[in-house]
């Protein structure tokens, strides 16, 4: 199993973004929900190859796993390119696991040959 440190995010200190920007309701074309309880949230996420989700956000931090990898481009809520993994030298390959803070409005294209699939698990209970 590989696993990753890179943070595709940085630590969003206060929350300023709506609800209906929330990556069900927003850019529910490519989440769907698994589970959901008070303490955690589990989606996947799914990107063919060429589609570009829909400006969204994910209000908790994370653990991503890749299922199937691609390469992606992040871009924020202004078009402006926040990750690129084919620039980054670190595309998302199988069986990844990432850490990722809370997620700003971003949106994801998949710019690779195969379909991005991946297993999001949303930690909603702050550190104790």
């Amino acid at each position: 199993m590989k696993h990753s440190t890179m943070h595709y995010s940085r630590a969003v200190e206060e929350w300023a973004w709506p609800d209906d920007l929330d990556a069900l309701l927003a850019a529910g074309a490519h989440h769907r929900l698994l589970l959901e309880n008070e303490r955690a949230r589990v989606l996947e996420s799914v990107i063919p190859p060429g589609e570009t989700t829909a400006i969204h956000t994910h209000p908790w931090p994370s653990v991503q796993h890749v299922v199937q990898g691609s390469d992606i481009v992040r871009r924020d809520a202004d078009g402006v390119v926040m990750l690129d993994t084919r620039a980054a030298g670190e595309p998302l390959e199988n069986a990844m696991t990432l850490w990722s803070a809370p997620m700003p409005p971003h949106s994801v294209e998949n710019v690779g040959a195969g379909e991005l699939r991946v297993i999001v698990v949303e930690l909603k209970d702050p550190a104790s």
